[in-house]
């Protein structure tokens, strides 16, 4: 019986009764039949459903739900109008508190499957959620194409190239919904060509909004093929009477086919070059390129649980690898004896240490590169950190890095991550080098999303 269940077929178009028993790392559903997992985005734990696969794989299916025949408690009616079309969002038909008790188990999942660590050995913390968990996001980046005469702004469709339209996000916040809605708007009085993906011709491929949430300025970027721009005073005037509350517009050049945002040249339109942003006591200068946490609001709540894993006491050698604008090390920075940041993006390291400099901070040094090569180097000098943090991207820290912290034991390692599975294999690493995970917290950063980013805390124990 056992040989027939796992040489069973399952062919696309065919439907099964599935029940589903947990959430994916995309925020799909997941179920088993005939013990084959298979994934339903939009279905969710404990439901019991009819199942119609789309697409079968040697290791796994996908379906789409054919009908609910047992929907879950913790259903809610997503209020997006756009919410099925657009894919922004995964997870908005699920009841927030869920959500976070959804993605604590994401993050167990990825620890259980990368590792030996499970159950009570986990030391894995209920996930922080927010208060209001809507209009929490401070930057938007919404491609640009024509629909006839008309001007469009969004995001490409679910397995689609077509633009979504996104006229009121709920997840932005509402200046950057209104400043894009006013550029839009202009872009199609004044017929500036748009870009045709397709075609490869047009000139204004995406609008690149961001707010302070604190400040109330916004930074308008206008990313192009190329550098002239037709009507450009008329177009810089016409943003100054329709959105005054945009004090910094600048032009990004990227004429190459891919799926990269920003091109590496950036002209100063009008305006200043960079917004201001506070968090907590901290004021950042961020420019065009410069990353900069989504959600200034969980961000303070991630930065307390980092300062909370470092245990500073006023005498240790920090490092920030991936330090963008530097605030991860300026949240520390005044516990902290030293701190030595890097980053790979010039302009987020010309921040960073504009940023120190305003605040007073003479024990931070930001520098360009990479952190596998500063780190080595700093080492061999004999300047020893006796904390490392990281924030890495989704693909995790670079094996070099590892390597290195490996070799340097610091006493603590705090790595903040947006990626449990790059966080999950990176921890086994560390764990088979002699380090402890002493505690996993879940912040939830992006509600309605899969997204979850968790903040973890590793001491050397030797082997």
């Amino acid at each position: 019986m056992k040989n027939k269940e796992t040489n069973v077929t399952i062919e696309k178009g065919q439907k099964f009764p599935l029940t589903i028993k947990r959430l994916g790392i995309n925020g799909e559903g997941v179920g088993y039949f005939k013990r084959k997992v298979v994934f339903v985005p939009g279905a969710l734990p404990g439901e019991e459903i009819v199942a119609e696969v789309t697409n079968v794989q040697p290791n796994f299916s996908e379906a789409k739900i054919n009908k609910i025949r047992k929907a879950s408690k913790e259903r809610v009616a997503p209020p997006c109008p756009i919410y099925s079309d657009c894919g922004g969002c995964q997870l908005q038909h699920l009841d927030y508190n869920a959500q976070l008790r959804e993605k604590k188990d994401i993050v167990k999942q990825a620890f259980e499957r990368h590792t030996k660590l499970v159950g009570d050995k986990l030391p894995l913390k209920d996930t922080i959620g927010m208060e209001d968990p809507w209009n929490y996001r401070n930057k938007s980046q919404l491609q640009v194409g024509k629909q006839q005469e008309k001007v469009l702004a969004g995001l490409y469709g679910m397995n689609s190239h077509n633009i979504i339209d996104m006229s009121d996000c709920m997840i932005q916040h509402p200046e950057t919904n209104k400043v894009t809605q006013a550029v839009k708007g202009i872009l199609e009085e004044l017929n500036i060509p748009i870009y045709n993906e397709r075609r490869g011709r047009g000139l204004i491929r995406t609008i690149v909004t961001r707010v302070g949430f604190e400040t109330g300025q916004v930074q308008l970027v206008l990313i192009t093929t190329k550098e002239e721009i037709p009507k450009r005073d008329v177009l810089i005037k016409e943003i100054n009477n329709r959105v005054p509350q945009v004090t910094s517009i600048l032009q990004n050049i990227n004429g190459r086919k891919t799926s990269l945002i920003f091109g590496d040249e950036t002209i100063h339109l009008h305006g200043e070059e960079v917004i201001q942003e506070t968090l907590g006591d901290l004021q950042f200068e961020l420019s065009a390129r410069a990353f900069f946490q989504l959600n200034p609001i969980q961000t303070v709540k991630l930065y307390d649980e980092v300062k909370k894993a470092a245990q500073l006491t006023g005498k240790e050698k920090v490092v920030d690898a991936y330090c963008g604008v530097g605030t991860i090390g300026l949240w520390l920075a005044k516990d902290a004896a030293e701190i030595r940041g890097m980053d790979v993006i010039p302009e987020s390291i010309d921040d960073a240490n504009t940023n120190a400099k305003r605040h007073g901070y003479n024990n931070a040094t930001y520098v360009v590169g990479k952190a596998e090569e500063w780190l080595p180097r700093w080492v061999k000098e004999g300047w020893k950190p006796d904390v490392i943090v990281v924030d890495p991207p989704r693909t995790g820290c670079d094996e070099q890095l590892l390597q290195t912290i490996i070799k340097v034991k610091p006493k603590r390692f705090v790595y903040v991550s947006c990626n449990p599975s790059t966080l999950a294999k990176d921890c086994d690493r560390l764990m088979k080098a002699g380090f402890k995970i002493e505690s996993l917290q879940p912040v939830d950063m992006f509600p309605h999303t899969s997204h979850v980013e968790c903040c973890s805390l590793l001491t050397y124990e030797g082997k």
